[in-house]
């Protein structure tokens, strides 16, 4: 099959019309049709059905649909080795990890990687579902637990544990707990137990919710969760890297106080993984070599205090 009518064709399933493919393609909408039309006739098939709302690919059209983007995944990597030089770091690196430790710990730390390489992209995909890194739905991931997949290089990097928090706003007004049954009498602000999140975090939840809590506020993300307590609404669960962002010198933050801190999840490991065909990647290396260097010195940090 002629790969310039696969590549027109994947962008109009990908479109879902003519008019966007053209657009995408640099093309007409009639040079589109005539490829698409092309190659319809080549396969003998029908590949999508017609509507006035857009183009719907067929039974035949989605085996194709899923054959192309396999290929342009592919490409894509074969693409970004090609373009990685020995000496220099440019181009887009999709990094994937969770909402909580992409916007808390991550995020906040990338100026100095952009300092370093200027010409880099980073296209950050903070969600709790795991990403296919062999079929490059991202190069690289931080997962809160050893990733299972096949043909992945992995780096285990630290390992974090749930605690309590509240500021100190809020509990000079409500109290300390000196037990776990002194909470019952505060609002806890945690992650719903039916939520995605590590199974420490939920194990961790249940045991507190036992102890017949006043008033609760879920939030389906500890993002979520940290905006309630730097809001003084309550005890919230967090991961223990928060602790670092919220102290007395810094300017506008409210300083966070552990609580009951004899009270913790189980550790949660934290992994960096990418597939073994980007073992090469400068890109690759210089992320994985910037967060390391920011966790050795997270952790001294933490040791000093």
């Amino acid at each position: 099959m002629d790969w310039d009518k696969l590549r027109i064709f994947h962008a109009v399933a990908d479109a879902g019309s003519l008019t966007h493919a053209g657009e995408t393609l640099h093309l007409s909408q009639s040079a589109v049709s005539r490829q698409i039309r092309a190659l319809e006739e080549s396969l003998g098939t029908t590949l999508f059905h017609r509507h006035a709302r857009g183009l719907i690919l067929t039974e035949q059209g989605e085996l194709l649909f899923d054959a192309t983007s396999s290929m342009t995944r592919r490409l894509d990597a074969a693409s970004a080795r090609i373009r990685d030089s020995e000496d220099e770091v440019f181009g887009e690196l999709r990094v994937t990890t969770t909402l909580g430790f992409g916007t808390l710990w991550l995020a906040p730390r990338l100026p100095k990687l952009y300092e370093k390489y200027p010409e880099l992209k980073i296209d950050l995909m903070l969600e709790e579902r795991v990403l296919d890194l062999p079929m490059r739905e991202a190069d690289v991931a931080i997962r809160m637990k050893e990733p299972s997949q096949a043909d992945l290089i992995r780096r285990r990097l630290m390992s974090v544990s749930m605690r309590l928090y509240a500021t100190k706003e809020y509990l000079d007004r409500n109290g300390r707990p000196e037990t776990m049954e002194d909470l019952s009498t505060h609002r806890l602000i945690c992650q719903n137990v039916s939520a995605a999140q590590v199974s420490a975090g939920t194990n961790l939840v249940k045991e507190l919710l036992t102890y017949d809590m006043r008033s609760t506020l879920t939030v389906n993300n500890y993002f979520g969760v940290l905006q309630g307590v730097i809001n003084h609404l309550g005890i919230g669960v967090l991961p223990d890297y928060v602790s670092e962002m919220f102290v007395e010198d810094r300017v506008g933050l409210p300083a966070l106080e552990r609580v009951l801190p004899e009270v913790e999840s189980s550790e949660i490991p934290v992994y960096l993984a990418y597939p073994e065909e980007l073992r090469h990647s400068q890109r690759i290396a210089a992320f994985r070599d910037f967060v390391t260097q920011e966790i050795m010195e997270y952790r001294k940090r933490t040791r000093d205090d």
